[in-house]
Order: structure tokens, then C-alpha cells, then sequence
């Protein structure tokens, strides 16, 4: 078994694991899943991800054929990991186990100094996946899939609880960005803005490039600033993790 970085021979095996594996590990329709994995894995966007240098593809390669793969961003110092699936048929061996390590010591390479995941809150397998590895829950978001809300579970290395930011909102009320939860953007991060110091409800998001406040995000997960034009794209739902 061999981990390395993927090419672009790897687009159609890992467009198939994807696939695959959403189809054993959701309840959503074939032409949704579908349609999601042609979004983030066809050719085109396959080769996107290749070329943008703070992507990290992962291929799980046995006996010639690709049988997992991770998908994960850098972000400043922290590491996300936005996918890792595993192939159905080669689940329960370790494999996911060891593409996991094999990532968290590619994103520190690259210059991470911690990790976070993400994962639906009914999604128990995957919830205890990451609690195996030691992260532990650090916030929630919510994620619209096949027209349905669901909850998302947010999981980091164990810190120290660091304060909000206040910012005043277009309403004159007061509103707290959490600079530790961002999202990828074209000229700068997205920031996560709660209504409250608790985190208990997300009002938004915070552009850092223009310090703008951001509200509207369509239900693929695009996002565009309207001051700046710093755009988000859509990364993920959730993973299957075994």
C-alpha cells in the first residue's frame, strides 16, 4: 500500500471512490451525489485542484488501483481536511487510519500547526473517528445537502479558549467574529460571525480582506463578497470516514 500525492491520471479513480463511497455512506439521492461529485471531482475541476498550491490530494494506491483519497486546505497555520474516503469494498482494513496520519504530517510539512475537520452530527462513525485521533468537538455549523439543513460538527486539537472579536453589524447590534473558523477565499479568508459570545448562533461571515461583514452563501457553499469580490468556493459536505 502506497501513499502519495495524486496526478492527473487520478482524476476518473478518484471521481469513482467518491462516488462510491457518498453511496454507501448517505441517505441522499443518486442524482445528488451524483451531481456533487461531478462538481468537485470532474476533469476540469480536478485539475483545479491540482494547480492550487494550498490543496493537498492524497491518493491510497494497492496493488496498482486507488482504493482512498483526502482532500485538505491549508489556511494560515491551521490544516482542514475537507474529504477522506475510503473505497466500500476496502473499508474496516486501517486504510483510513493511515491516510489520516499520512495527511496531518503532509498539511505540517506545508506549514500547518493544527487541524480541523468537519462532519455531520449524525454521522456517529465519523464523529468517533475524529475523537480517536484526539481532536475534540470545538463548534457547529449547518449545511444545506439536497435541499434538507443538517448539522455539522466542527473538530480541533484540544486549546485554550481564545475571545471573539466585536464588530458592530449593519443594524447597529454587536456581533463577534471567531477568527479560528475560517473558509478559504481568493484574496483572503471568510471568518465566522456569531450573534452571540457563545457561538450558539452564526450570523454570518467576516471578509478579512476588506473587513466587510457577508451574509448570503448559496446552498453549494459559494460565497462572494460584495465590497471586494473575495470569493469562497463550495469545498464540502461532510466525509466518510473508516
Amino acid at each position: 500500500m502506497q501513499v502519495r500525492e495524486a496526478t492527473a491520471r487520478d482524476a476518473g479513480a478518484v471521481h469513482g471512490v467518491a462516488e462510491r463511497s457518498m453511496e454507501a455512506s448517505y441517505s441522499l439521492s443518486p442524482s445528488a451525489i451524483e451531481g456533487a461529485v461531478a462538481n468537485w471531482y470532474g476533469e476540469e475541476a480536478f485539475a483545479e485542484k491540482l494547480e492550487d498550491e494550498e490543496l493537498l490530494l492524497l491518493v491510497v494506491e494497492r496493488d496498482d488501483e486507488v482504493v482512498a483519497f483526502s482532500e485538505s486546505a491549508v489556511v494560515n497555520d491551521r490544516g482542514d481536511i475537507l474529504w477522506l474516503h475510503v473505497d466500500p469494498m476496502y473499508r474496516g482494513e486501517g486504510i483510513g487510519d493511515e491516510l489520516y496520519e499520512e495527511t496531518v504530517t503532509a498539511l505540517s510539512e506545508m506549514g500547518a500547526e493544527s487541524v480541523r475537520g468537519r462532519v455531520l452530527a449524525d454521522n456517529a462513525q465519523g464523529n468517533d473517528f475524529y475523537e480517536h485521533h484526539g481532536l475534540e468537538k470545538a463548534g457547529e455549523g449547518r449545511v444545506d445537502i439536497d435541499g434538507e439543513e443538517y448539522i455539522e460538527n466542527i473538530y480541533a486539537e484540544p486549546t485554550a479558549e481564545e475571545e471573539l472579536l466585536p464588530v458592530t453589524g449593519p443594524d447597529g447590534q454587536e456581533l463577534f467574529v471567531d477568527h479560528r473558523d475560517t473558509d478559504r477565499g481568493s484574496k483572503g479568508e471568510f471568518q465566522v460571525v456569531y450573534s452571540d459570545e457563545d457561538r450558539a448562533e452564526r450570523w454570518g461571515f467576516f471578509c478579512s480582506n476588506c473587513e466587510s461583514l457577508v451574509t448570503s452563501m448559496d446552498t453549494m457553499g459559494r460565497m462572494e463578497c460584495d465590497t471586494c469580490g473575495n470569493q469562497r468556493r463550495p469545498t464540502r459536505w461532510d466525509a466518510a470516514y473508516l
